[in-house]
């Protein structure tokens, strides 16, 4: 996984723009969870935004979906419990080593 791009953002906003690239992310088969960092007046917060890939029958290209399947929804709750376990490291990490509490330095495959 690659190192996402600094997001410059007003420190206020809450949601990214759309070419803003998640800080890290989370994928279980078709499922996956993009994670996101904003930088508020009152601190870090994380969203995460939930995501089904298909590929569409007529012309072959990968599409992605918001709504899941009797068969998805297991997996989108493990994809949803990594996040968590990934957004509770971050402020962990930052209590432990305030120094260097910038995710964005190092985003490692979990």
């Amino acid at each position: 996984m690659t190192t996402p791009e600094t997001i410059t953002d007003k420190p206020d906003t809450l949601m990214p723009k759309p070419n803003d690239k998640p800080i890290h992310e989370v994928r279980f088969g078709a499922i996956k969870a993009a994670i996101w960092r904003n930088d508020t007046v009152i601190g870090v917060r994380y969203n995460a935004t939930f995501s089904r890939l298909y590929k569409d029958r007529e012309n072959g290209q990968w599409k992605s979906s918001d709504s899941f399947g009797r068969d998805d929804l297991l997996v989108l709750a493990k994809v949803a419990d990594s996040a968590h376990t990934w957004i509770c490291e971050q402020a962990q990490e930052k209590e432990s080593n305030p120094q260097e509490s910038d995710p964005r330095k190092t985003v490692t495959n979990r």
